[in-house]
């Protein structure tokens, strides 16, 4: 896999590259099985798009995905030579790389298809653990503006939440992306724990195509100096968040 999967930043993690073609199989398969969505970065990140898997043929040394939802942008998939892809699976990130893709048929739909990767990354170690936070009652970060560029606020919601940050679906692409941009007095309202407040700073940035043809941006933050009162009331949500997604997995939720 060349750069072991230079799309997503990964430098350095050759200790958790599976070269083993079977265990490679046995993980595409999973993250089908389970309906997991990947995103696909075409040339270097230029294009992101939501994708899953719908068919591993170990055979035809072949991995069925949904296609793009525009014509325009299956053919700038199919023409790239650098396509990367990031799913997760148990918790574990699963990174790995094609040099391209061909049009395809599935069940008489038209999808894309990839060759099953030499090798692919899962990284089972985060410095800090992330959680899905809700989306049918999705959790808001309000965002002040300076009263100097007409003041108000913005509130983006939540896509998960760790010890160290937040990633936001920025819908309306009205906040500055630079990298390091920093937005201060933020306010987040945790259920069953109040509101916090902590200052964002933009680590990365990304822009997704959904299955509905529609764009939309997801912003990932970190905390900066959270205080330890702060800090605690997180661990506290993302553990109320665990025991809720245990409940339901054993049915007692």
């Amino acid at each position: 896999m060349p750069n072991d999967c230079p799309g997503f930043g990964t430098e350095n993690q050759s200790p958790y590259v599976v070269h083993s073609r079977r265990e490679i199989v046995a993980l595409l398969r999973a993250i089908g099985e389970h309906h997991q969505l990947i995103t696909m970065l075409v040339n270097g990140g230029a294009d992101a798009v939501v994708t899953s898997i719908l068919e591993v043929d170990e055979a035809n040394d072949a991995v069925i995905i949904d296609c793009a939802p525009s014509t325009l942008l299956n053919q700038r998939i199919t023409q790239s030579d650098d396509i990367a892809f990031e799913a997760s699976l148990d918790k574990v990130r699963i990174l790995f790389s094609v040099a391209g893709a061909d049009d395809a048929l599935h069940e008489d739909r038209p999808a894309l298809r990839i060759p099953i990767p030499p090798s692919l990354i899962r990284l089972q170690r985060r410095e800090y653990y992330r959680v899905n936070t809700p989306m049918s009652n999705p959790i808001l970060c309000r965002i002040p503006f300076p009263a100097g560029v007409g003041g108000g606020s913005y509130a983006p919601p939540l896509v998960d939440i760790s010890c160290g940050g937040i990633a936001l679906l920025d819908d309306k692409k009205i906040l500055d992306t630079t990298i390091g941009r920093e937005y201060e007095n933020c306010r987040i309202d945790l259920p069953g724990l109040g509101v916090i407040t902590v200052t964002l700073q933009i680590r990365n940035s990304q822009e997704l195509t959904l299955f509905n043809g529609k764009t939309n941006r997801r912003l990932g933050c970190q905390f900066v100096d959270l205080s330890k009162a702060m800090l605690a009331a997180v661990q506290r949500y993302i553990m109320h968040l665990e025991r809720e997604r245990n409940a339901k997995i054993t049915g007692l939720g």
